[in-house]
């Protein structure tokens, strides 16, 4: 498989295509719409190195402007902006009831928003989302699958829909094993779940939109699961993953929006959002724990000092090098502390 980056003659786009040496096909061009097609040389002209598909960074392949979506007068998103690049997993957190779903199924046209604007390879979701679902791969939270079929002829199914072929069937089937001779109705869920991960994969997608993606898989499944995730970043995939569990945002994402209540709280780099955290500091002297002169949030608990170290850590150092140290402990801010941080206490 090649990529290439051709420019549309009528408005000088940029934009990448895919095909293999000698092939022709069908383009289009994502921003004007313009059609026609691109005949790719044969193989002696692509004899360096392959390139990374959809390698082009800092390319919005998902964006949001204020979008909407209220179901009469109960709201299930609102005002939600944000953009995902190419090339990233892109974790959207949040509990059930938050707005995952609705976020997800709106950016998919299965829901009509309410107000404001989506956009999936700069194309507006409210008039292009049939040729949009062409390139994107969805693993949906509540997985139906008829269970009278077999899962080779769900496969065929699916393809049939998207009129493609499943290019990665038989690396996907060497990680997610499944026996797609047997009937669905006598799948385990977590059978199931395999079988929606390689439907979502399987033809290549531009981008995978994942809802809740490891439900059902045990775990050391889901370990293989995040190599596998890790690896289609490298290849340059983009994937949004939606996820209620927070270890697995803090392994395999590299940006993280929060949503709660239907509205983005924070949107971050998980690493920068960890460090605007700070430090979590716990320390037991030998004097009076109320003697300590922490930060207005210090807590006492159990016999520990607790706070939270968000500016020159050596302040602090110092200040406790006037008492007897017992016991000290310096951690990390986790994503579940940061979790608990825009819920439980309202952050901001």
């Amino acid at each position: 498989m090649i990529t290439k980056t051709i420019a549309c003659p009528k408005c000088k786009k940029n934009f990448n295509i895919q095909g293999n040496p000698g092939e022709k096909i069908d383009v289009f061009c994502p921003n004007c719409d313009l059609k026609g097609f691109f005949s790719f040389p044969s193989g002696e002209a692509y004899s360096q190195p392959k390139e990374k598909p959809y390698s082009e960074k800092n390319i919005n392949v998902i964006e949001t402007k204020n979008l909407t979506k209220f179901y009469g007068k109960i709201k299930g998103i609102e005002n939600l902006t944000f953009t995902v690049k190419q090339g990233e997993i892109f974790g959207f957190l949040g509990p059930n009831g938050a707005g995952k779903t609705t976020t997800i199924r709106t950016l998919l046209g299965y829901l009509k928003p309410t107000g404001g604007e989506a956009y999936i390879f700069g194309r507006n979701i409210k008039d292009n989302i049939v040729e949009i679902k062409r390139n994107v791969g969805y693993i949906p939270g509540d997985l139906n699958i008829y269970g009278h079929l077999t899962g080779k002829q769900f496969l065929d199914y699916f393809m049939s829909l998207r009129d493609t072929k499943a290019v990665l069937l038989d690396e996907l089937l060497k990680i997610f094993n499944v026996p797609l001779e047997r009937q669905i109705k006598g799948y385990s869920k977590g059978m199931k779940q395999k079988l929606g991960i390689i439907q979502a994969f399987m033809d290549d997608p531009k981008i995978v939109i994942m809802d809740e993606p490891t439900s059902g898989l045990d775990p050391l499944l889901q370990q293989s699961f995040y190599k596998f995730l890790r690896e289609e970043k490298d290849k340059g995939r983009t994937m949004f993953f939606s996820s209620h569990i927070l270890s697995e945002v803090d392994k395999i994402c590299d940006r993280v929006a929060i949503i709660r209540d239907g509205a983005l709280v924070t949107l971050e780099d998980v690493d920068t959002l960890k460090a605007k955290r700070g430090k979590m500091l716990r320390v037991k002297i030998k004097e009076k724990l109320d003697t300590f002169p922490g930060p207005k949030d210090m807590k006492i608990n159990d016999g520990w000092i607790e706070f939270i170290a968000s500016d020159d850590i050596d302040k602090w150092i110092k200040k406790l090098s006037k008492f007897t140290i017992l016991d000290l402990e310096i951690n990390e801010f986790s994503m579940e502390d940061i979790f608990i941080h825009y819920y439980k206490e309202g952050g901001k």
